[in-house]
């Protein structure tokens, strides 16, 4: 794909939702933090549904830790994972706490050294609390990135840097929502929505006529 078709893309994927932003509910970047770590392998809204009741009680790292483990997993047991999402929310607050003052280090060194931080919830809060142009590729992402032709790749890591290099400036701190989105509700893993799908003229995936209503 050509650098005048992925501005098109772009174009039409900010036109049609000029301020995109996680469907995650969060105040503070604690919150989201927080928030990311739980929505691995789980949907934004059974965390929203989770997060609400908890936030509701402890928001900060003094208060989440002083709820204790048992505590903590009453709140996030309808979340995948939650036993060991809970010791590493535990763990993360303490070493917030201690070591950087109760405030989520804008840093992606400093914030995959947090327990249960990897390179895409480091990325995601980089962009989504800090503004930062990073890109956290997740399933949604991969695929309309290899699918569509913008930034097709082996793996993660080679998709996030293909993103990078080939996302004009002026729309990489927003690339990783419209990217999101539409693979969440256009692009989707099985019957994708091509006939109502803005950026089909563009996009180079060869079997996407198959899927157009006529």
């Amino acid at each position: 794909m050509n650098r005048e078709k992925r501005t098109r893309i772009f174009n039409v994927l900010r036109e049609q939702n000029p301020s995109p932003t996680t469907e995650l509910i969060y105040q503070t970047p604690f919150e989201l933090l927080i928030a990311v770590i739980l929505s691995a392998q789980a949907t934004d809204t059974g965390v929203n549904k989770a997060t609400k009741k908890l936030y509701a009680v402890a928001n900060t790292p003094e208060a989440i830790f002083s709820l204790g483990l048992e505590k903590l997993k009453s709140y996030i047991k309808t979340i995948g994972l939650y036993n060991n999402k809970a010791k590493n929310i535990i763990e993360t607050c303490r070493v917030l706490s201690e070591e950087y003052g109760s405030q989520v280090p804008q840093d992606r060194e400093a914030l995959q050294s947090l327990p249960g931080v990897g390179r895409k919830t480091a990325n995601v809060v980089l962009n989504t609390a800090f503004g930062e142009p990073t890109i956290a590729v997740d399933t949604h992402i991969f695929r309309v990135s290899n699918r569509t032709g913008i930034a097709p790749g082996k793996n993660v890591i080679e998709v996030e840097k293909k993103l990078l290099k080939f996302i004009p400036d002026e729309f990489k701190k927003d690339a990783h929502h419209w990217l999101i989105l539409h693979g969440r509700y256009i692009c989707i893993a099985r019957s994708p929505k091509c006939d109502t799908c803005l950026i089909f003229d563009d996009c180079e995936w060869k079997e996407r006529k198959k899927y157009i209503k006529h």
